[in-house]
């Protein structure tokens, strides 16, 4: 009998931590935002990783959906479905780039990148 008491302790605990895993959900990602950018002539071609979030509109059950609002000089440049896009036309001089992430409601992610561009003639 002495015997069985272990037996039965370890059976217990082991069945508990094999029904236990069913539970568990998935991982979700938190969002994170990195911005690389590269400048050719009066062209800045941007390339962004955004975690957690997709900018695809086909199935919005499956997770956070958003675009990227591009911000010249304090004033609204363009909206952006994708992660590397290029923006045309600047000026030569230094100009602030903002990027922001939104959702289709334009409610921010709170994500939000700010950078110096420097055009030369």
């Amino acid at each position: 009998m002495k015997k069985l008491v272990p037996q039965l302790v370890l059976m217990i605990f082991l069945i508990g931590i094999l029904t236990g895993f069913n539970n568990v959900l998935p991982r979700t990602e938190i969002p994170s935002l990195y911005v690389h950018h590269q400048i050719k002539s009066d062209t800045v071609l941007i390339n962004c990783i955004v975690t957690g979030i997709s900018f695809r509109d086909a199935d919005p059950s499956k997770g956070r959906i958003g675009k990227i609002v591009v911000w010249v000089d304090g004033k609204k440049n363009s909206e952006v479905k994708a992660a590397a896009f290029i923006i045309k036309g600047f000026s030569p001089g230094t100009h602030k780039v903002k990027l922001e992430v939104v959702n289709p409601n334009n409610e921010p992610y709170g994500l939000a990148k700010e950078f110096m561009v420097n055009i030369t003639r």
